[in-house]
């Protein structure tokens, strides 16, 4: 038990002892952002020994980490890209794998001038935001269905990119809704890009979820029998809502590219590729209306 007047990195170890007896993954990496969170300094650099209001809290965090609720959700943001997202329970996590998505869709802007994007089950709003960051002239729509989750959105919209100098208007707007139903009020040809990090666990997968993953919003991981559910709808029903060579960009599952790619090439998608991320698994698929 972590106590008041420990040393830093006597705590540390503790707390990092207590994390793999648990079986967190990266107990190293989550002991130190726990101590920092809990004590507002970096155990490393701090030789001063835990008050009693610090101990206190990194023993709550840790019991917490220990349960395997996902760090992200005690932390109560996580960054992302440049900024940094609300995010807790009910809302998908922002993972680093996906801003490989967000730096593709912006790299498939280039040379479009105040672009339309529509972010499709934005979640905390990683994607659109992530484009809005660095595209501040684009006009961003992130569309989310779960109530939950859209109290992140609305927070996020609203704060994640208040503190960057790029940031101008217009706005990013968010909106409740449906994928499934969504492409049936877009005017055709409206928008430069459309991106997405859908749901996309098969039924099998959902069975066999780390724990941490298994405490985020079965909403936002499950896909249908075989975890194509959401990909099927975009690949129909959303290239008329792009203008002629707009552009698609949907995150995948790592052994999803041929599938997705299938999908994409049978409803008359063009210039199809597919982006690793950075532990060299296929990531996100890409293509041209």
């Amino acid at each position: 038990m972590v106590t008041a007047g420990m040393a830093p990195r006597q705590a540390l170890a503790q707390v990092e002892e207590r994390l793999a007896a648990a079986g967190c993954p990266d107990a190293d990496f989550d002991a130190r952002e726990l101590f920092r969170l809990a004590a507002g300094r970096d155990p490393h650099l701090s030789d001063h020994p835990l008050s009693p209001d610090e101990a206190g809290r990194l023993e709550q965090v840790t019991a917490r980490r220990a349960g395997r609720e996902p760090l992200q959700y005690i932390c109560g943001r996580w960054p992302f890209l440049n900024f940094t997202l609300a995010v807790g329970p009910g809302v998908l996590c922002p993972r680093a794998d996906t801003e490989v998505v967000a730096e593709t869709a912006i790299q498939m802007l280039e040379g479009v001038q105040n672009p339309k994007v529509l972010d499709l089950c934005a979640g905390t709003g990683c994607l659109g935001l992530g484009v809005k960051a660095f595209r501040p002239d684009a006009a961003v729509t992130c569309l989310e269905k779960s109530p939950e989750a859209l109290r992140y959105l609305r927070e996020n919209a609203r704060c994640a990119l208040a503190g960057l100098p790029e940031q101008t208007q217009p706005a990013v707007q968010v909106e409740e809704g449906d994928l499934f139903t969504r492409w049936e009020t877009l005017p055709p040809g409206g928008l430069d890009l459309i991106v997405s990090n859908p749901p996309y666990l098969t039924a099998q997968e959902m069975t066999e979820l780390q724990p941490e993953t298994a405490r985020e919003p079965a909403m936002a991981l499950a896909a249908g029998r075989d975890g194509l559910d959401f990909y099927r709808a975009i690949a129909v029903h959303y290239r008329a809502a792009l203008r002629p060579g707009g552009a698609l960009v949907l995150e995948i599952g790592w052994q999803q590219r041929q599938a997705v790619t299938d999908l994409l090439a049978a409803a008359g998608w063009t210039d199809i590729g597919c982006r690793q991320d950075y532990a060299g698994n296929d990531r996100c698929v890409t293509a041209r209306a």
